[in-house]
């Protein structure tokens, strides 16, 4: 039975055929030591786990790269005052937030990012070692609060009929006087809730009224594919917000190019971002010329590839939802933005799911790795071709893990 949130979302003619000859035939990745491909090189297991898309790097991008590879030399390089232009005219254009250069700090990735500013947050109050993390999350957030030398406080999402929601009064419990800062992803990974305004804004007043910073994670912005959904960076909500907030941005998962890196770090106060800026010395790597290239590049990006990807994305997604609904065993929430679909294989009752899985030929990410055993994350951002393999073999795995009772 398809689902009304499929149904609704993505019309029924996108769901069957997808744009002619997108992201087909699949393109074989062997030989480029992917990781996503090399985990199961060898083996019958089709990968649908880590969050790199089985599709082509936008073109502008790796136009981009070659051109700057014309100039013989790729030295050490400050922000190119194109890509600080796009980035600025990226966040004013999308989001109407408009920010001074001063506040940007570029970094080689958003991970090194939220590690630099846990270790800001650690630094400037030894009254407040806790780390406030909503869960289930993206699985590098559980060791960021150790390195720093702070305690994870974890407040767990609450799964409603439709979507995955923040639980205000368990945050309200646990923000107080000893609550350094709020780790959190938006649009949220692995649920893939867009959040709404409101509901950023509830989290708004608990941070500032706690005192507390937010550290927000907004690498998939750009992978809004619910057509009623808007992204709003958190920081955007008011001045107040913005000055207690890292932002994390990065254009990498969007456009596909993950492996060459680069990200910002948007900190519109001044002090906050001269501690980030002092701790990344000596430790956090320099953003290469080439990674500035494409950062440039899709940052300026104002053509039609992101929104004729997000539909193509959107009709992977409903394609799969409307078939985990049939599938027994197996229930998925509606996903609004990410490439990524958060399955609930709970009722099959495995011991170790994703190898249950894995051993009927289908790599998929440990939900226990994001604080959710009994999860398990599907990427979708693959040629239909293949997410249709994918979709078989997940309903044949279910049909025979549920007769085996595990």
């Amino acid at each position: 039975m398809p689902s009304s949130a499929s149904q609704r979302h993505v019309p029924a003619a996108e769901r069957a055929a997808p744009a002619l000859g997108y992201g087909e035939p699949p393109i074989d990745r062997a030989g480029t030591s992917s990781d996503k491909w090399e985990k199961y090189a060898g083996r019958d297991v089709l990968p649908f786990w880590v969050a790199d898309m089985d599709l082509p790097t936008a073109p502008f991008v790796l136009s981009a790269v070659r051109e700057r590879l014309r100039h013989p030399i790729l030295g050490y390089t400050a922000p190119p005052p194109a890509a600080v232009e796009a980035l600025l005219a990226w966040l004013a254009r999308c989001y109407g937030w408009h920010v001074s250069a001063e506040a940007l700090v570029w970094i080689a990735g958003v991970v090194p990012g939220i590690n630099l500013a846990a270790q800001v947050l650690a630094d400037a109050n030894p009254q407040r070692r806790e780390l406030l993390v909503p869960t289930p999350v993206y699985p590098p957030f559980f060791a960021v609060p150790d390195r720093a030398g702070l305690r994870m406080s974890a407040s767990p999402l609450v799964k409603g009929e439709k979507r995955w929601e923040m639980d205000f009064d368990d945050l309200a419990r646990r923000l107080s006087s000893s609550t350094a800062g709020v780790l959190f992803c938006n649009p949220q990974n692995p649920t893939g809730r867009v959040y709404e305004r409101a509901e950023l804004e509830r989290l708004a007043e608990l941070v500032l009224a706690s005192g507390a910073v937010a550290v927000s994670d907004e690498i998939h912005c750009p992978l809004v594919l619910d057509a009623e959904r808007r992204h709003v960076p958190f920081a955007s909500l008011s001045p107040e917000v913005a000055a207690r907030t890292i932002s994390l941005f990065a254009p990498t998962k969007a456009y596909n190019f993950a492996g060459l890196g680069g990200a910002v770090a948007v900190i519109p106060d001044a002090r906050l971002r001269e501690r980030f800026e002092a701790a990344a010395k000596g430790i956090a790597s320099n953003v290469s010329p080439l990674a500035f290239a494409a950062l440039g590049a899709a940052f300026g990006d104002q053509s039609g590839f992101l929104a004729t990807q997000n539909r193509f994305l959107a009709a992977n997604g409903a394609v799969l939802e409307d078939a985990v609904a049939g599938i027994e065993g197996i229930a998925a929430t509606h996903v609004e933005g990410t490439f990524l679909a958060w399955l609930d294989v709970t009722a099959l009752a495995l011991p170790n799911p994703a190898a249950c899985f894995e051993a009927h030929g289908l790599g998929l990410s440990d939900g226990e790795d994001f604080g959710a055993p009994g999860y398990l994350r599907f990427n979708f951002g693959c040629p239909r071709s293949l997410l249709a393999k994918g979709i078989e073999r997940l309903g044949n795995a279910a049909a025979a893990l549920a007769r085996l009772g595990g």
